[in-house]
């Protein structure tokens, strides 16, 4: 729908009655907090419709909404919540499945709807979204190879005299386990949009090839050393002795002040994978009041949040990477842009089921036990590990 005709729709709906939404965002930059302004206005301009924005704190929304929204007392939409608390607030009745209100999702990154989805129903609308990729010096790293054995010659190419050819935090589950899904781990098992939370993958063979991988980063390959977190690895990069790191676009920032010249790549399918590097990918999404009684009003201003005008206008506002494919085109010459949305399109959504809490902890533990020792006992690591989850879980 180009825009002349979406303010046409609104205004023609407009006409209908005017309602007053009320609207929790937790925005807190500058530049984002009035977009979100400008928007609401807009929407108002064009519909009649009076949008009122109410600043909170992320972490405090979704158990607001949960206690509130039942005794009428909360808002008519929220921008925006992460897909990691999505399961438990569709659970608990506070949600609204959008799929009557959506009538395309073209437009959108079906790594994004597919995280805003639980148990075959939409019900969020994807806005931004973020994953690891590897972020590459260009003075030192013209290009990263695609296959995986020149990726390592040419990172420990670039290791010596103070200088690191590629780092990451080889302990951290989250940011490995693009690794763990090329080899066939997984956290649930997804059967046709459904995980199966007690199917859980991550003592299978895949996730075995995985540890040792990361084992061999270290110990094998010599490329990160011990003691080595995103926190000194992104130091590294910044002062322009790190030739490749996996991160995400959280860093990204600084290393355009520190002046890097630097681009974006999917890591290189590992060796012996069954499929391609796939990361995780979080998501964050507008959500609709169950008990709202503005639902049909909600869903219209929602739906201008996603378009591709306003998912530009967004980037253009706090650097989040859209999920709108028209806006990445427009935004293709962003290379934080282009370089994270490959890596997004290409990844894993996290698990958006209330049991996803069980797996943190032990999973988390078990990759860093991995890590601390030349080739441990990876089965029995793991075996523990599930046995936790499992407890955690029931």
């Amino acid at each position: 729908m180009n825009k002349l005709l979406l303010l046409l729709s609104l205004s023609l709906a407009g006409q209908a009655g005017a309602a007053t939404l009320t609207v929790w965002n937790h925005f807190t930059g500058a530049d984002e907090v009035a977009w979100i302004q400008a928007q609401a206005a807009a929407f108002g301009k064009a519909t009649g419709h009076k949008v009122n924005i109410v600043s909170l704190p992320l972490d405090q929304i979704p158990d607001k909404l949960i206690q509130s929204a039942p005794r009428g007392q909360g808002p008519d939409l929220v921008v925006t919540l992460p897909q990691d608390r999505l399961g438990q607030l569709a659970a608990s009745g506070v949600v609204e499945p959008l799929d009557r209100y959506v009538t395309s999702r073209t437009d959108l990154d079906k790594t994004a709807v597919q995280a805003m989805t639980y148990q075959g129903k939409l019900f969020g609308l994807p806005m931004f979204a973020e994953s690891v990729a590897l972020v590459y010096n260009k003075k030192l790293v013209p290009q990263v190879p695609a296959n995986w054995n020149d990726f390592v010659a040419l990172a420990q190419k670039n290791t010596g005299n103070g200088r690191f050819g590629f780092m990451m935090d080889v302990g951290n589950a989250y940011a490995s386990y693009g690794i763990f899904s090329a080899y066939g781990s997984y956290i649930f098992k997804n059967n046709g949009g459904t995980l199966n939370t007690r199917d859980i993958g991550i003592t299978n063979a895949g996730a075995l090839k995985a540890v040792s991988l990361l084992n061999d980063l270290r110990y094998r390959y010599g490329l990160v050393p011990e003691g080595v977190s995103s926190q000194v690895a992104k130091s590294a990069f910044v002062d322009g002795r790190l030739a490749m790191v996996l991160t995400g676009p959280w860093d990204v920032g600084d290393f355009r002040k520190a002046g890097i010249d630097y681009g974006i790549a999917n890591l290189p399918t590992p060796p012996g994978a069954t499929s391609k590097w796939s990361p995780f990918v979080g998501v964050q999404g507008v959500v609709l009041n169950a008990y709202g009684k503005n639902k049909a009003a909600a869903a219209q201003f929602a739906r201008t949040l996603v378009t591709s005008t306003s998912q530009v206008s967004f980037n253009k506002a706090g650097g989040r990477i859209p999920v709108s494919l028209a806006a990445r085109t427009q935004l293709k010459t962003d290379p934080n842009v282009a370089g994270f949305g490959r890596a997004i399109s290409a990844g894993t959504p996290m698990p958006n089921v209330p049991q996803m809490g069980a797996i943190w902890g032990p999973w988390d533990n078990a990759v860093a036990q991995s890590v601390q020792r030349p080739k441990p006992d990876f089965a029995a690591i793991l075996r523990d590990a599930q046995k936790a989850i499992q407890s955690g879980v029931k």
